[in-house]
């Protein structure tokens, strides 16, 4: 048992990731269960919602998701972050066992100021991926490197992933972790995020329909 913990423990270390503690969370949908990891060069804190048994060897539902403090704290309409962020969350506790990795990656990437300065831009007319390069930065800067060992140290070995992103897709595959099926979350789109949505289908070929009625 504690050789097989320190073989986790060794995974986590390799990306500079260390397990810290657990907890339960009680949320409007199920209690789930609360996992706290820390990056001990950056000092960021990567966090896992886990539901159900989720080392049992079945691909597991899960979700990838980026902090976004504007669209999961609060409640910004120019992305689909906090209502897909909610959703993840509903689906795992109806089908009564998941995981959500929450990664401390603010704004694709570039941090909570530097996106708020993207907004600046985009309300002068950019787009999201003309905002970030006239900041200097690529479109996604995001990395899923720690997502592996993180789900090793849950037990978690394949998953079902609700994602509008191939790029994700693409990550978790060249990382080693199976996924056995992509499930879409296109949620809470809107007059704000119109734009926003389609930039991503165009640019960053998330699976996102680019016409929708009403719309030229």
């Amino acid at each position: 048992m504690h050789e097989h913990a320190d073989t986790k423990s060794a995974s986590l270390r390799e990306k500079n990731l260390e397990y810290v503690t657990s907890c339960d969370l009680p949320m409007p949908w199920a209690t789930f269960q609360l996992h706290a990891f820390l990056d001990t060069v950056t000092g960021k804190e990567h966090l896992a919602l886990t539901l159900g048994d989720v080392a049992n060897g079945e691909p597991v539902l899960a979700r990838l998701h980026s902090e976004c403090l504007t669209g999961d704290a609060l409640f910004s309409q120019r992305c689909d972050c906090g209502a897909q962020l909610e959703g993840a969350l509903k689906n795992i506790a109806a089908e009564g066992r998941g995981v959500l990795l929450y990664l401390r990656q603010e704004g694709r990437g570039i941090g909570l100021i530097n996106k708020i300065r993207a907004y600046r831009l985009q309300d002068a007319g950019a787009d999201t991926v003309e905002a970030n390069h006239k900041l200097g930065f690529d479109a996604d800067l995001r990395d899923y490197g720690q997502c592996k060992p993180i789900l090793n140290y849950l037990g978690i070995t394949e998953l079902r992933l609700m994602t509008n992103n191939p790029r994700k897709m693409d990550a978790l595959q060249q990382h080693g972790v199976p996924v056995t099926e992509r499930l879409p979350l296109l949620l809470n789109r809107n007059p704000f995020n119109e734009h926003y949505l389609r930039t991503k289908a165009s640019k960053l070929g998330h699976w996102i329909a680019v016409h929708t009625p009403g719309h030229k």
